[in-house]
């Protein structure tokens, strides 16, 4: 398999999980899966996750109020640059983010491959949701002037061809806001050689994520897609979504011992310019 930002053929190994080998593109640094899943695997995979939609779609359960907490904060992020205008949210979810932007002023629409999801999204915020892919996108090229992807770019399986679609689809001077977790940051770096000692790397691994950016490699997908990076911002993903939970922990020793020794390192990571998550900012030329 062939790099998808530069068409490389060489890659160093990285990691292995579950079957899937994690590799590194020796011509642009590009992390990747290099025997990716079927579409059909994929759909399995994720069909694993029925209770934990169940809880996403019930408003008093934490997995919701966590859901909404990050809901608040993507939108914190797109605030920064704009205000207002035609936004749409690929991969939206349940619609936490794109009813929190509509709220803020912005005409939101949301698009999500989800069905379910995409069911409860239109009933419970009352949001226009198509389903689909970006390249399923129901809106004209140049309508948008917002167009955001949270946690969505590192899932499927062209990167390059989705930011390109973003920028046929967004306005001159339109705005593109991505999340992704940061291969490049303190905690999956300094944890990835005892990774392969313990063959555990709670750092996102294979297969879920098909790809794993840095800022560095996504601001350069940015740019080979037209769009001028902005912004680059830091954060930790959740530590309790990267560890456990406490009383998780408190059963698993070895596993308590990890959380100790790297937990710090995921925490400080985003004063220090090198978070485990990052939100990135870019702009159409025109």
């Amino acid at each position: 398999m062939s790099c998808n930002h530069c068409a490389t053929n060489d890659a160093e190994h990285l990691f292995r999980a579950k079957g899937y080998d994690l590799v590194r593109c020796t011509g642009c640094g590009l992390a990747y899966i290099a025997n990716p899943p079927t579409m059909d695997e994929l759909k399995l995979l994720y069909s694993a996750g029925a209770s934990y939609h169940a809880a996403l779609c019930d408003p008093s359960s934490t997995t919701f109020k966590t859901q909404d907490r990050i809901a608040a904060r993507h939108l914190v992020e797109t605030v920064r640059g704009v205000k207002s205008g035609r936004l749409l949210d690929v991969g939206c979810s349940i619609g936490q983010f794109a009813a929190r932007a509509r709220d803020a002023g912005f005409a939101a629409t949301g698009l999500e491959m989800n069905g379910a999801s995409a069911a409860f999204a239109r009933a419970h915020y009352g949001l226009e949701v198509a389903e689909g892919t970006i390249h399923d996108a129901p809106q004209e090229a140049g309508s948008l002037d917002v167009l955001t992807m949270f946690d969505v770019i590192e899932h499927v399986p062209d990167p390059l061809g989705d930011l390109r679609k973003a920028h046929n689809l967004l306005a001159p001077g339109g705005r593109i806001v991505l999340s992704t977790p940061n291969i490049d940051g303190l905690f999956p770096k300094a944890s990835l050689p005892l990774a392969k000692t313990l063959d555990y790397w709670p750092h996102p691994e294979p297969p879920y994520h098909l790809y794993q950016f840095s800022a560095k490699t996504l601001g350069a997908m940015l740019e080979k897609a037209g769009f001028a990076v902005r912004e680059t911002r830091h954060f930790a993903i959740d530590l309790a979504y990267t560890f456990g939970q406490m009383q998780t922990l408190l059963k698993m020793p070895k596993r308590l011992a990890y959380a100790g020794l790297f937990a710090p390192l995921a925490a400080v990571g985003p004063w220090l310019g090198q978070g485990d998550w990052i939100y990135v900012t870019a702009r159409k030329a025109g």
